[in-house]
């Protein structure tokens, strides 16, 4: 077959599948996307208009009623692809740390989740994208040309993120790190609506101890692989 047009990379908290997706999408001219962008849009545009994130009838009726965007083209400001909202660019704004603290609850709505899902796949269907997440796979794009799911341990997403941390010039505490990953992995392996879990045709990659680059080279791997008829595994 020729290049896959859809690619779905799904994976827990801190596996590297946002990197590793956009330096794919990268090497492939593909547009790389990132499902939580629409759910941070969404937290932006009802704290706009100052309605309770703890509001699900109002939060949903918003979501509904919003036109998401992801395109690659935007200013040369360090994105790696630009977020409309209704036509508005809000890259940045959905960056903010009052949408970081609310954007998970806005996330766990279901009506929320089921009309992003379909602007999610309308953006697929322009095509050709890297689209990244926890349920692309399984959900959102279940006939995707090709699906991977990486998976790291808890111990080795804990040290990466310390690793983060340290360059950052943040406190750290391994342990604190290391409980909430495993609070968090649990939490959305259990998700009664989309949980976290591979596409039974997914390639599993185990990142534990492969680079960035060496995750990438297996990415494109797969996809020389799927190019060239080969099943892959």
């Amino acid at each position: 077959m020729s290049k896959p047009a859809t690619i779905a990379i799904d994976g827990f908290a801190g596996s590297g599948k946002s990197t590793a997706a956009a330096r794919l999408a990268e090497a492939l001219d593909y547009l790389y996307f990132d499902t939580g962008v629409m759910y941070r849009a969404v937290t932006w545009a009802i704290l706009e208009q100052g309605i309770d994130p703890g509001d699900a009838e109002q939060v949903s009726r918003v979501a509904e009623a919003l036109t998401i965007d992801v395109v690659a083209n935007g200013p040369d400001d360090g994105r790696q692809f630009t977020v409309l909202a209704d036509g508005q660019d809000v890259t940045w704004a959905i960056r903010e740390p009052a949408v970081e603290a609310n954007v998970s609850l806005v996330s766990s709505y279901p009506r929320v989740r089921i009309v992003l899902t379909d602007q999610q796949r309308r953006i697929a269907a322009a095509g050709p994208v890297v689209m990244a997440g926890r349920d692309v796979g399984t959900v959102v794009l279940p006939q995707a040309d090709l699906k991977i799911f990486l998976v790291a341990s808890a111990e080795e997403r804990a040290h990466r993120r310390c690793k983060q941390l340290k360059e950052q010039h943040k406190p750290i505490d391994y342990d604190r790190i290391l409980t909430a990953i495993i609070e968090r992995d649990k939490k959305d392996r259990e998700n009664p609506v989309s949980p976290t879990i591979p596409a039974e045709d997914a390639v599993i990659l185990n990142t534990d101890n492969l680079n960035v680059d060496e995750v990438v080279g297996e990415l494109q791997t797969l996809v020389k692989q799927l190019r060239s008829g080969l099943k892959v595994a």
